[in-house]
């Protein structure tokens, strides 16, 4: 019951920070980048068109991992589904950012491969879906705190398990919103940067 919701924001971390990092790099490298700079379009306009794509994947994702949570793993879920659905559509809307983000330090599909790994890696052992996260010791929860996972974990156990609240989850959700605003305003800095 704990492994099951914690794997889908461990799948959709992998998969979203990965894809969105990996596709808009390799754009870079084959000049079609260049292409679409040349067009009368904002940088807002094109990371919203190479984001939006990447949330409908995720959306599928999502389906797939709570079908099987239901029907092959019988894990209960008692929380609003509306609730759990727009805060999923948030983890996944930063990790795309984070993905765009990471593209705009990457010259080469292999560099963004690496960075990616580089999130993924300490965010998966810190945010508390291996390791109890008050078991470990008082440094590395504080470092697991600037994850967006370890937030993320925090309401679908809460929703899925417990039949949370939006009061009982919001100041995770706050944090999810940072990190979105954060994402997003690095990835469009970054991109300008590029630009030029």
């Amino acid at each position: 019951y704990n492994i099951v919701p914690g794997l889908l924001g461990v799948i959709l971390q992998l998969t979203m920070v990965m894809m969105t990092s990996m596709a808009l790099t390799r754009e870079t490298e084959r000049g079609t980048m260049e292409n679409l700079l040349a067009m009368p379009a904002t940088p807002m306009e094109i990371m919203l068109g190479k984001i939006l794509p990447y949330l409908v994947i995720g959306g599928v994702q999502v389906f797939v991992v709570l079908a099987a949570s239901k029907l092959v793993f019988s894990v209960p879920f008692v929380g609003s589904m509306v609730l759990l659905i727009g805060c999923i559509l948030l983890f996944v809307l930063s990790l795309v950012l984070l993905g765009y983000t990471i593209s705009t330090f990457s010259r080469n599909q292999m560099q963004a491969m690496q960075l990616t790994f580089f999130f993924f890696l300490p965010s998966l052992l810190l945010s508390g879906f291996m390791f109890p996260f008050r078991g470990m010791p008082e440094w590395a929860q504080y470092l697991g705190e600037i994850f967006p996972l370890t937030h993320f974990l925090r309401i679908i156990r809460a929703i899925m398990l417990k039949g949370a609240g939006y009061q009982s989850v919001s100041g995770e959700v706050g944090a999810l919103v940072i990190f979105t605003v954060v994402f997003a305003l690095a990835a469009l800095m970054r991109f300008r940067r590029t630009l030029d």
